[in-house]
């Protein structure tokens, strides 16, 4: 009897191979595939947090909760018990702002301290080849990574960088990336101001548009404490999701 097409989608899965599949929508991903992201909003959204295998990313400006996203989800992969990689591409990450991470599971993966450039153009060209410099690094970290395997999460933070920096990235870099996450266990995860390289079946949550933003405070009305800010993420693509577009309160405060 010949295969149905049926037939040879589960034989594609099950060898991890789905991603070659040309139907409109993948199925959403086994309970135990998808990689927690900490905070239950955005795994309800997700059915169950990051595709494992795929490239996902958190995207937002300033202050929009993307660094909290990414640390929340790497202490919960860490408290699963998995290694997690850090790619800090500007080092930018403290760790004593993020305890919830057990150390002993985190490769933190360090790159250069750099002073931005400032204003409308970032200094041109001149000043944007040390930061250009120092992503080309960070992309070939993660890369090494990536081909070592064994990692539960792979966290590549961009978020500093320029966007004419990012846009100066070939789109071949990212197509690379995610062939070397075909058939993994692997959650990846981009943070980035802007959208920058989420894979087809990964997902893009974009955080802190149009000032979709609140301040929360504790205390009685007349001795206030500053308690963070509670961005709405906007989940802009997951194909595994269905509904389309899905707004959520994330209780984070970042960078």
């Amino acid at each position: 009897m010949p295969l149905v097409r049926a037939d040879l989608e589960r034989l594609l899965r099950a060898r991890r191979l789905d991603t070659t599949l040309t139907s409109a929508r993948l199925p959403p991903p086994p309970a135990e595939r998808a990689a927690s992201t900490g905070l239950a909003p955005l795994d309800a959204v997700l059915a169950g947090g990051w595709p494992r295998g795929h490239f996902s990313e958190v995207v937002g400006p300033r202050s929009s909760g993307r660094t909290s996203v990414a640390v929340a989800s790497m202490a919960a992969a860490t408290s699963r018990g998995e290694p997690v990689a850090l790619i800090d591409t500007l080092d930018r990450f403290d760790p004593a702002q993020a305890p919830a991470i057990d150390p002993s599971w985190l490769l933190w993966v360090r790159g250069r301290t750099l002073t931005l450039p400032s204003g409308p153009g970032q200094g041109g060209a001149a000043a944007r080849s040390p930061v250009a410099g120092a992503v080309d690094c960070a992309i070939k970290a993660t890369a090494l990574v990536l081909q070592a395997g064994g990692f539960g999460m792979v966290v590549l933070d961009l978020a500093d960088v320029p966007e004419p920096v990012l846009r100066g990235v070939p789109f071949t870099t990212w197509l690379r990336l995610q062939r070397l996450l075909e058939g993994r266990e692997t959650a990846a995860l981009l943070v980035a101001g802007r959208p920058t390289a989420r894979s087809a079946g990964g997902a893009s949550v974009v955080l802190g548009e149009d000032g979709e933003t609140t301040s929360h405070w504790h205390g009685q009305t007349t001795h206030l404490v500053f308690g963070g800010i509670v961005p709405r993420g906007r989940l802009a693509f997951a194909r595994h999701v269905q509904g389309g577009e899905r707004v959520m309160p994330l209780a984070s405060g970042d960078r």
